[in-house]
C-alpha cells in the first residue's frame, strides 16, 4: 500500500463560527459525499474537527478520507487532535497500514492515540503488533490506563493457537494494576477474571471477583463457567445464588454446567424450577441446552418432553435430541427424529449427520446409513469429514461389508486420519480378517505409532482369533521394544446417595 503525503503537525488558529466555512451556506452540514468539494471553501481547526466526527460516527466513514485529502492539498497543517481523529477515520476503515502512518507522525503520541492503536490491532486480529505498541507505550514513559490493560486481556483470550503469549499475561497484566496504582475498574476487573478463568485459575479470578463493587452479570457468567469447567459445583451454585439481575446466558451457563456429569445434573431441578419463571424459559438457546443436558446424562423421556413443548426449535434442539437418543440406546427414535427434522425443513448440520450415522450404527440400518452418507454431498452439498468416514466404514465393518468399506476408505478425497483405520481395524478383529487388519493396523502405525496402544491390541487379538499365536507373541515384542503400554481400564459407577 502507498504511503501517505507526510502532513506536519503544528497548531493553528480555531474560528468559532455557527456556519461550518467547509461548506456553503445553501448546503446541509455534514455533507453528503457528492456534495464534498475539498478544494471549494477555506476550513479551520473546529470545522475540520467537527466534520470528521461526522464521519468517524457515520456508517460510511470511508467518505472522511476526503477530508485528508483536503488538509494535504489545502496545506493547512492539522494539530494534534484533528491528527488523531484521522487516525481514527482510518481505524475505522479498516485501512491500519493510514492509521499506523498517522500515529507514526504524530508530534506527541498520547496514551489516547496508543490506545486507539491498540485497539484497533485487537479488532483486526494484529495480535502481536498490538503487543508490540504496548511494549513502545511502556518505553515511552508513558503510564497505560485501565483500558489499556482490560484490551490487553481481551487480546489473550481472543488470540488464536497461532499467537504465542505467556501463559502468566493474566497475573502480569494485574501486577501491572497494583504497580500503576490504576483505579478500580468493573470492565478491567471483569476482563481479568476473564483472563484467569480461561487459563484456569479460578482461585485467582475469584480473588478479583471478591473485589468488584459490582458484580454484573458478565463476570458472574465467566466465574460460573470457570468453576463449572473444574467441577466446583458448589462454589458456582453460590455466585448464582447471588447474582441479582441474571440473563440467558448466567442460566446457560449453569445448565452446560450441571449436563458434565450424571450427579451434578441431579441438581438441575432447582436451577430449572427458578427458569421456568422467567421469559426466558420459551427462549431457543434454553430449551436447547435443557434438552443437550438431559440427553447427555441419559434421561431422554425428561429430554423429549422439553423438546415437544418448545415453541421454537432450531437446528441444535434437534441436533441434541437426535444424538441424545443415539447414545442412549434409542438408535430407531432418533432415526425417526431426524426424518422429521427434514420434514419440518430444518436444514442438518455436520453434528446432526454424525448423529443420525452413529445411530444407524447401534440399530445395524446399512442401507440407512449408505442414504443418509450420501445425501450428505447429494442433497445438502457438505462434503463429509473424517468423522462421518469413521462411522460409515465402522457401520459397514460391523455388518461384514469389510471390502466395501475398504473401497470407501481408500476412495476418500483426503488422506484417511488413524479414527478411520481404526474404525476399520475394530471391524476386522470382529470378523476374523486378519489380512485386512494388518492394511489396517499398519496404516496406523504410519500416522502415529506411539499414540494408538489399543491398534495394537486390537490387531495382537485379531490374530490371537485366529489362533495365530507366533505373530501375537512378535507383535507384542515390538509394543515392548518400542515402549507401548495399553491404557489401564477402568469403570465409573454412580449412586442414589452421589
Amino acid at each position: 500500500m502507498p504511503k501517505l503525503p507526510r502532513i506536519r503537525s503544528s497548531n493553528f488558529s480555531s474560528t468559532h463560527n455557527n456556519q461550518n466555512p467547509l461548506f456553503p451556506s445553501n448546503q446541509t452540514f455534514p455533507p453528503t459525499p457528492q456534495e464534498f468539494d475539498y478544494l471549494s471553501y477555506p476550513s479551520t481547526a473546529t470545522s475540520l474537527s467537527s466534520t470528521l466526527q461526522h464521519f468517524i460516527n457515520s456508517d460510511t466513514p470511508v467518505y472522511g478520507r476526503k477530508i485528508h485529502t483536503y488538509i494535504i492539498k489545502s496545506g493547512f497543517r492539522p494539530n494534534t487532535n484533528i491528527s488523531i481523529k484521522l487516525l481514527i477515520l482510518y481505524l475505522k476503515c479498516g485501512v491500519l497500514d493510514y492509521a499506523s502512518q498517522m500515529f507514526d507522525e504524530l508530534p506527541q503520541q498520547t496514551l489516547s492515540a496508543y490506545n486507539y492503536m491498540i485497539g484497533g490491532y485487537i479488532k483486526h486480529g494484529k495480535i502481536q503488533e498490538s503487543f508490540g505498541l504496548v511494549r513502545s507505550l511502556f518505553s515511552s514513559g508513558e503510564r497505560p490506563d485501565g483500558y489499556t490493560l482490560s484490551m490487553l486481556l481481551k487480546a489473550s483470550t481472543c488470540c488464536g493457537s497461532n499467537v504465542l503469549l505467556p501463559r502468566s499475561l493474566g497475573r502480569m497484566v494485574h501486577a501491572q494494576v497494583v504497580k500503576c496504582d490504576i483505579a478500580a475498574d468493573d470492565v478491567l476487573y471483569t476482563a481479568l477474571v476473564d483472563s484467569y478463568v480461561k487459563n484456569g485459575k479460578v482461585g485467582y479470578a475469584r480473588t478479583v471477583f471478591d473485589m468488584l463493587l459490582e458484580k454484573d452479570v458478565i463476570c458472574s457468567t465467566s466465574m460460573i463457567s470457570g468453576y463449572m469447567n473444574q467441577g466446583f459445583v458448589e462454589e458456582a451454585e453460590e455466585v448464582f445464588s447471588k447474582t441479582v439481575e441474571k440473563d440467558i446466558v448466567v442460566y446457560n451457563a449453569m445448565i452446560e454446567g450441571y449436563s458434565k456429569s450424571i450427579d451434578t445434573a441431579k441438581k438441575a431441578l432447582k436451577v430449572q424450577s427458578q427458569l421456568m419463571k422467567t421469559e426466558f424459559f420459551e427462549h431457543v438457546k434454553m430449551g436447547s441446552a435443557l434438552v443437550d443436558m438431559y440427553a447427555k446424562c441419559g434421561r431422554s423421556e425428561d429430554a423429549r418432553r422439553i423438546f415437544d413443548h418448545m415453541p421454537e426449535k432450531n437446528v441444535f434442539t434437534w441436533t441434541s435430541m437426535i444424538d441424545g437418543y443415539g447414545k442412549n440406546g434409542n438408535p430407531n427414535e432418533a432415526l425417526e427424529l431426524f426424518c422429521r427434522m427434514q420434514e419440518c425443513s430444518v436444514e442438518p448440520n455436520y453434528v446432526t449427520f454424525l448423529g443420525a450415522l452413529s445411530a444407524c450404527g447401534h440399530a445395524g440400518l446399512v442401507a440407512k446409513g449408505r442414504e443418509i452418507f450420501e445425501s450428505m454431498e447429494r442433497d445438502y452439498s457438505m462434503k463429509p469429514k473424517m468423522e462421518h468416514y469413521a462411522c460409515i466404514v465402522d457401520l459397514l465393518g460391523r455388518a461384514g461389508s469389510l471390502e466395501l468399506a475398504l473401497e470407501i476408505v481408500l476412495k476418500m478425497p483426503e488422506k484417511p486420519n488413524s479414527d478411520v483405520w481404526v474404525a476399520l481395524l475394530s471391524s476386522c478383529r470382529l470378523h476374523g480378517d486378519i489380512e485386512m487388519a494388518k492394511i489396517a493396523a499398519n496404516e496406523i502405525f504410519k500416522l502415529n505409532a506411539n499414540d494408538r496402544p489399543g491398534a495394537y491390541v486390537a490387531l495382537s487379538n485379531t490374530f490371537a482369533a485366529a489362533g495365530k499365536w507366533d505373530s501375537v507373541t512378535e507383535l507384542r515384542e515390538v509394543m515392548k521394544l518400542r515402549g507401548i503400554l495399553k491404557d489401564t481400564a477402568c469403570s465409573w459407577v454412580g449412586s442414589e446417595s452421589g
